[in-house]
């Protein structure tokens, strides 16, 4: 294996790409944030106490993620991109948005064949 050793006038070119996988790479609840939390993220604080977040690889994948949440939990949706980043957002108590998130990634695992995360909560 041979090393390269670069001089100041070479430059290292690295390029990254988004590959999209079938994987739920964030779900984490935010339980009782304050209301400039809310103001700040565009949320309304009389929507509930917690706040679920879910990153999905495909994007479009946040829409099933959303279906499927709402129907485990009776969270409501606040946000769904699925153009561009596969983020979904959700509002309600902390334990909708556990029911929620513990629904989403258990459907990813067994029935979508996902890759997941944990789910984490501040």
């Amino acid at each position: 294996m041979e090393k390269h050793n670069f001089t100041n006038e070479e430059k290292l070119r690295i390029v990254q790409e988004l590959v999209p996988g079938k994987q739920i790479t964030l779900a984490h609840v935010i339980a009782n944030p304050d209301e400039s939390f809310y103001a700040a993220a565009g949320l309304r604080k009389e929507d509930g106490d917690a706040i679920g977040i879910v990153n999905t690889s495909p994007a479009e994948f946040a829409l099933i993620a959303g279906d499927v949440g709402v129907k485990a939990s009776g969270a409501k949706i606040a946000h769904i991109d699925y153009h561009d980043g596969g983020t979904l957002i959700m509002t309600g108590t902390v334990s909708q948005m556990q029911s929620a998130l513990t629904a989403i990634l258990d459907y990813c695992k067994g029935r979508a064949e996902f890759s997941v995360c944990e789910i984490t909560k501040t």
